[in-house]
């Protein structure tokens, strides 16, 4: 099992969630850090001293207070860690549960894990440090589904464009005005619902609301 953690988290309810499972682990050396800054200096500190971390459990947000940080948010830490250590595990813990959003975490910035802060997340994140450890990716089976839909549906810049203008209150038989003031084709009303509607039918979506309620979901829109 792991033998040095560091946990950046800024909330203390995160904070005792992560304790509580680590305890239950026996890992032997974990490191706190309220700010992202900390983290940073922690990992080039044990750098220097050829002590490495062998796994960073992160937040995504971090609240901002009195104390000036250079780094605002869990995903610039990531990639500054990555420039740093490479190899480090990194798991992200947080309420965040965008498809999409999750997705870019995986695919841009390499991490090892995700859970999701929530009822039973220390059984969660039990789970996701046994799986990191063994060098397996960790995304629970919820996640999973709605990633996996995310994934079934290559969205387009077009695509993204009429639900955006959707999710604006414009209603689809005003889309092609706007289409139009931006030179954006086609931009008839008859190859606007053409689109929205394979959308739906390809999402399993029943209605224009739905389709927004669904993109805003995943972080498209």
């Amino acid at each position: 099992m792991f033998k040095k953690i560091l946990i950046a988290e800024d909330q203390e309810m995160g904070s005792y969630s992560v304790q509580k499972t680590l305890e239950d682990l026996n890992i032997p050396n974990v490191d706190y850090v309220y700010y992202c800054d900390d983290a940073l200096a922690k990992i080039k500190k044990s750098i220097r001293e050829d002590s490495l971390y062998d796994l960073l459990i992160t937040d995504l947000s971090f609240e901002e207070d009195h104390i000036e940080q250079n780094i605002k948010d869990g995903k610039e830490l990531i990639q500054k860690v990555r420039e740093l250590q490479p190899s480090l595990k990194i798991i992200v813990f947080s309420g965040e549960q965008k498809a999409g959003i999750i997705e870019s975490l995986f695919t841009e910035y390499h991490i090892n894990g995700y859970v999701r802060k929530a009822r039973n997340d220390s059984k969660e994140l039990k789970k996701s440090i046994a799986s990191v450890y063994i060098n397996e990716n960790y995304l629970s089976f919820d996640l999973k589904q709605d990633v996996k839909k995310f994934n079934s549906y290559e969205f387009s810049a077009y695509d993204i464009t009429l639900v955006s203008l959707l999710s604006k209150g414009i209603l689809q038989k005003n889309i092609p005005v706007h289409l139009q003031e931006k030179d954006i084709k086609p931009n008839s009303l008859s190859s606007v619902e053409k689109k929205l509607n394979s959308l739906k039918e390809d999402l399993e979506m029943t209605s224009n609301e739905q389709l927004v309620a669904f993109c805003k979901d995943i972080g498209i829109i």
